[in-house]
């Protein structure tokens, strides 16, 4: 079968809802604002093709206008939150991840892959007036995120090799290696420590949470050191494990390495 024969088998083309997917998706892959006028050169459309989709993306609620232009709402990912894979991972995380809270006096996060980035699809907020957490829907890099590494480094080797792939484009190859190999080590220790990249005074805690074909999220704990101290970041690396450990449990494995 030809492309042309491909082409002609859609028989129920929609060309208006192909350029609405083209804008989300576009503004997706992006991660920041675009204008009209940027959005037409990329997609290599008419700014008058894209003007009427755009006003009723927005009026929907899928996206919104800033000083920049337009990007994209949580819209789309409170969807994804629906489904059920990911509404049972979040029912099953809730739990442990309040009792985590409380005894590390620390936020924490459930954090899952989303291409190559990551995504905070659920937070518990430590007890107390001080701490730091970031919204549910935020987004990161895969390559950028602590999280990240062990999200990479336990992967399959289809995975990886997919979003080395992707990385690299947009990274550098060099780079994408650096990554990998401490994306290994992250692995192979089990867990993540290290001083955020972008919040000085916070340390990243992270701990696989394994579903039955691998990893399918991860916890992390945004460590901040208290006066007096609370909780010592030995405690909760101990205590972040055990909490992924019993939410691994719940998702079908029997034990965690």
């Amino acid at each position: 079968m030809t492309a042309a024969d491909d082409a002609d088998d859609r028989k129920y083309r929609a060309p208006a809802l192909e350029k609405g997917l083209d804008v989300l998706e576009l503004l997706s892959a992006h991660g920041q604002p675009l204008t009209p006028s940027q959005m037409s050169a990329t997609l290599g459309r008419s700014v008058s093709e894209l003007f009427r989709m755009i006003q009723v993306l927005e009026f929907r609620g899928y996206i919104e206008q800033s000083s920049d232009g337009y990007q994209l709402t949580n819209r789309l990912f409170t969807l994804g939150l629906s489904r059920a894979p990911i509404k049972s991972l979040v029912d099953v995380a809730l739990p442990a991840m309040r009792e985590l809270a409380a005894a590390t006096t620390q936020s924490c996060h459930l954090v899952v892959p989303s291409g190559d980035q990551i995504v905070v699809i659920a937070r518990v907020e430590g007890p107390g007036d001080l701490g730091y957490s970031v919204r549910v829907g935020y987004r990161r890099s895969l390559l950028e995120a602590t999280s990240g590494l062990m999200l990479y480094g336990r992967a399959n080797a289809r995975e990886q090799a997919i979003l080395a792939e992707i990385l690299a484009a947009r990274h550098g190859a060099r780079k994408v290696k650096a990554f990998a190999v401490a994306a290994a080590t992250a692995a192979a220790a089990g867990h993540v420590e290290r001083p955020s990249d972008f919040v000085k005074g916070v340390t990243d805690l992270v701990a696989p949470i394994q579903g039955a074909d691998g990893i399918i999220a991860t916890l992390i704990t945004p460590y901040i050191e208290r006066m007096p101290p609370t909780c010592s970041i030995e405690r909760a690396v101990t205590l972040l494990g055990e909490a992924a450990a019993a939410i691994s449990g719940e998702m079908g494995v029997a034990s965690v390495a």
